[in-house]
């Protein structure tokens, strides 16, 4: 097994993976709470022991990460639990993909991850929508060379800004409303909010393909809030939650076997 760790800027998600396509569990804690390397230990064995899952079964652990403030943490806490150093993920990973853009070294590790993933789940041109903290739409084609994309606000910028900027509007949760005209001031915005982002995704997906010139890519969404919108999305083919783990999975097997241990 491999314990498979994407750090973003909001939360890590952490996965238990028996396979490149399988996750045994999977666990969320927040990226901006300090720990220590002891601490988060602690934390990720509770979760294993709460999972009925033995450590000594961990193989390596493989980390993805957009907070590099962080790391030295997560590779203290997988050095910890599997013996071995951690494989990281980043540009310069000997991997099967091409990262075929202006500035190749600044390309964060979730997206390389979501083009392995990408490329060998679906093997077809794609565009993968990450839909996170930000909202990133990845252009990929069929045999793994990263073209670039898009980012975006992510779907929770428009509740936070109105919640930070008014004095007396609410904070809600990003939800799907019941209707589209709200008759109470939380049901507004929810509505205002949720389906302007929706329009968003939708709008931002079309424009890609007329670009790029791929009517039939495939369309995956991914991230935080792809089980939350996905399904309201009219332009999404596939949802596919954990897309950036199961590349973390493949990138692992195929960084151990390169005998690499760093991005």
């Amino acid at each position: 097994m491999q314990l498979v760790v994407d750090v973003g800027n909001t939360e890590t998600v952490v996965g238990l993976a028996s396979s490149r396509t399988e996750l045994l569990a999977d666990w969320r804690v927040s990226s901006s709470v300090p720990r220590t390397g002891d601490e988060m230990t602690a934390l990720i064995r509770a979760f294993l022991a709460g999972g009925g899952f033995d450590e000594r079964s961990i193989v390596r652990g493989v980390i993805g990460s957009v907070v590099p403030s962080v790391n030295h943490v997560w590779s203290r806490t997988i050095r910890a639990i599997t013996g071995v150093d951690s494989v990281s993920v980043g540009p310069s990973s000997p991997l099967p993909i091409r990262l075929d853009v202006e500035e190749p070294m600044t390309v964060g590790a979730d997206r390389i991850v979501n083009t392995l993933a990408a490329c060998e789940m679906y093997h077809r041109d794609t565009i993968a929508v990450d839909l996170g903290t930000a909202t990133t739409f990845d252009c990929i084609t069929a045999d793994g060379v990263f073209l670039g994309g898009v980012i975006s606000p992510g779907l929770r910028a428009g509740l936070d800004w109105l919640a930070s900027r008014t004095a007396k509007l609410p904070r809600v949760e990003l939800q799907p409303p019941e209707r589209v005209i709200g008759r109470r001031t939380e049901t507004c915005i929810q509505s205002g909010v949720f389906w302007q982002a929706i329009d968003a995704v939708d709008g931002m997906v079309d424009r890609i393909k007329a670009e790029w010139g791929r009517p039939d890519a495939l369309v995956v969404a991914t991230g935080g809030f792809a089980n939350v919108v996905g399904g309201h999305l009219r332009t999404v083919d596939v949802v596919e939650p954990f897309l950036t783990l199961y590349g973390l999975a493949m990138a692992g097997e195929y960084l151990a076997g390169a005998g690499a241990t760093a991005g």
